[in-house]
This record gives C-alpha cells, structure tokens and sequence, in this order.
C-alpha cells in the first residue's frame, strides 16, 4: 500500500468554489469515481469523485470551504495492487455463465443494461442527489425513469410516497416497543380511561391523510372591516332585533365562490383509477365542529344556492346534531372542501390536516385589529387569519396564492353585501 493525495481535477475556469457538502469522512474505505465532496458555483453543482481506491487518511475540507484545481481533498492508503471484486463483478460473471450454460443469444447491448441493473451506483444529477439526501432517501434504491434508469426528481417523489405507509407501520411498531418497555405508573399516579369512539373513527383518517397527501400550507390575511361592519349591523325586518350571524356564514359563501373560480379545489384523486381524479360539480362544505367526543366534520350541502341567513341557520343545526351525536353518518362524507375555525377559540395561523380524500382545507384564527398602511398611512382595519393547506400532487403553490387572493376579495368590502343577498 501507498499513500496518495486525491485532490480536484481540473473544472474548467472557475476557481474559489464553495464547498456545500461532504460525502465521505476519515476512515472510510472508497471507490474510484465514488463521490467525494460536492462543490456549487453560481451556475450548477457538481461532485467531485475518487481517482482511486483506497482508505481515507485525512479529510482536508469542510463545508464552507473554498476550493480550486489541484487543492487536496483527502489523503488515502491506496489499494491499487490489491485486484477489486465488487458485487457488480461477482454478478456480472455470474450472469455469463447462465447464459453461456442456457445458450441465450442476446446483443452486447442487451447485456449490458442487465449488468446495470445490479449497479450499486444510480445515475443522477448532484441537485438530484442533494434532494434525495435531504428527504433520506438512499438513491441508489430508487428506480429511475429515464434513459439507462437515470433517477429524476419525480422518481425521488414517488418513491417517498410509496414507502410511506410502510416506514410509518415501522414507526408505529417501534413507538409499541418503547411503551412496552416501561409502563406509564412506573414513574406515578394515572388512570385508564378509553378513547372517545370519534376519536378512535376519526384517526384512521388522519393517519391516512398525514402519510398519503403532501401537505403545504399557504398563510395569508383577509381585510373583513367592512364584512364585519356589514355582518353586526344586520337586523331583522319584522322584528327590528339584531341578526346573530356569525363570520363563519360569510366564509361558507365565500369559500363556495371561489371553490367555482378554481375547480381543483373541488376534486379529488381517485387511486384506485390509476391516477384519475374525480371533479365534483356540487358544492358541499365541510365544517370541522368541537364535540365533547372529538372532532367531526359535517357537510353543509348545496352551499353556492343558500343565502347567509340560511347557512348561519344549516350551521347551527348541524352542530348542534354532531353534539348531541344525531348527526347521519352519511353526512360526514361527500365534502368538496372543509372549513376548520378556531376564531372562537383563539390563535392565529396553524397547519390543518386535509380531510382525505379532499385535496384542500381552510384554517381559520381568530380575527383581530391591526395598523395596516394604506393609502399612504396607517389605519385600524380588522384582519383575519387564513391557513389553506392543500394536496401537492393537484394543487401548486402558484394556484393556491391565486385562491387565497380570490378569497380575500370575496370577504373584502366590495364583495360583503353581495353574499348577504
């Protein structure tokens, strides 16, 4: 054995790269043209690979740093003399002698695509690569999808979204061993009680929506001076008494005419058909109630032909039903998109979980008086949280902006009387 220094090979004209990662550490036993570090300029990153094999001595960079031509990476104890025999080898002669023994003529060309397969190195970008490091996904596992299986962004992707269920059945076994280990009154006082029966329906579906959907979440404001003005002045025309309507009315109608303006928002991705998804031309609206027995989302149906006094009056019949758990089965299903609202409550922005197997749901905080600049000065203007969580896989984060706006300007001051009609 000898000692050799591995140092970068010659990148064109750029010098004082930055260094954004490192791929080996000390005494790690390496390829050639495996990765080394990778090195980024204000054009592309690129890896820098082994010139040869051998064990790691002294690793001489680190993140950060700046690197040219001919500066030395590693120092190793090469194994030049020592003849290699990896596991792409050992299958690639074992693949000639079955063939040799089953007389299967095939091209060179054909052959070789069969040897690639077994190749413990993926063929990808090093932005790829980076992507896959950052979700901790293993590369080389993914199956490629282009030309001599080069793996893409996409394939990364769905890759991550069809392990997950069977990474999270791991997770959970392994939360079941740690619990098992220790009992909870080992370290004091407790008491067992069972799990409300909603709660227990109802995260089944949360699990599902969690692990299934690729939540992102868009956080916003709507200006609802006006609507509130509007909504605290309202008054019966027979009875001279003040109408008790509350924001959440208003939200409904708004959100059933913005769900007609953007009808991605009123689908959903039917698996089961290959990928296909289901447009709905019906406009039910979920609303997420707070039960004493847990959380249940009943649809407010037909929401685009109601009227703001009618859907305060469904809104509170409907409650009152999952309360007082009246409330038919059946109306928990067939949504177009869920409104969940925590203004009574308190809180500003948060990240609500998709009602599966919708692609969208709106949160809700508490509205509150701020100093907004307008104009060309500061006013109070009532101001309401907005946290549209929505599925990736349908909805882009372009569209969602779009939404949210189309949104604000259907509870803003020129939209606010129309919804009343």
């Amino acid at each position: 054995m000898s000692k050799k220094d591995i140092k970068v090979p010659n990148i064109g004209e750029f010098k004082d790269v930055e260094v954004i990662e490192v791929l080996i550490k000390k005494g790690q036993k390496i390829k050639k043209n495996d990765p080394l570090i990778t090195i980024e300029s204000d054009k592309s990153s690129v890896e820098i690979p082994s010139s040869d094999n051998g064990t790691i001595i002294s690793l001489n960079v680190k993140i950060g740093d700046k690197v040219s031509e001919g500066d030395k990476i590693i120092e190793i104890e090469s194994e030049k003399e020592i003849k290699e025999t990896s596991a792409q080898e050992f299958l690639k002669n074992q693949l000639q002698k079955e063939i040799k023994k089953n007389d299967v003529k095939k091209s060179n060309e054909s052959r070789n695509i069969i040897v690639e397969d077994f190749s413990a190195k993926a063929s990808a970008s090093p932005k790829v690569r980076k992507f896959a490091r950052e979700l901790g996904v293993d590369i080389n596992k993914v199956p490629g999808s282009e030309r001599q299986g080069r793996v893409t962004e996409s394939d990364v992707k769905l890759f991550v979204a069809t392990k997950s269920d069977k990474s999270f059945k791991y997770q959970n076994k392994t939360e079941q061993k740690i619990e098992q280990e220790y009992s909870h009154s080992d370290f004091g006082e407790v008491d067992i009680k069972d799990i409300p029966r909603v709660k227990k329906l109802s995260s089944k579906y949360l699990m599902n929506s969690w692990t299934k959907i690729p939540h992102v979440t868009n956080h916003d404001e709507a200006d609802i001076t006006e609507l509130e003005e509007f909504r605290t002045s309202l008054t019966d025309i027979y009875t001279g008494e003040k109408k008790k309507i509350t924001p959440l009315a208003f939200i409904v109608k708004a959100l059933t005419t913005s769900l007609k303006k953007f009808p991605n928002f009123n689908t959903s991705i039917d698996e089961i058909e290959n990928g296909k998804m289901t447009v709905k031309r019906y406009y039910h609206v979920g609303i997420a109630v707070d039960t004493p027995h847990g959380l249940m989302v009943p649809k407010l149906r037909n929401a685009e032909n109601k009227n703001i006094s009618l859907i305060s009056a469904e809104l509170k019949k409907i409650s009152q039903q999952c309360r007082d758990l009246k409330i038919d089965k059946k109306e928990l299903f067939g949504g177009s998109m869920t409104i969940t609202s925590l203004g009574g409550i308190g809180g500003s922005f948060f990240t609500p979980i998709i009602n599966y197997p919708e692609v969208a749901i709106l949160g809700v905080g508490r509205a509150e008086k701020k100093q907004v600049f307008m104009d060309g000065k500061f006013v109070t203007r009532t101001m309401l949280p907005l946290s549209l969580s929505y599925d990736h896989r349908i909805i882009d984060g372009a569209e969602a902006a779009r939404f949210n706006n189309d949104l604000k300007e259907n509870l803003g001051k020129n939209f606010a009387y129309k919804l009343a009609v």
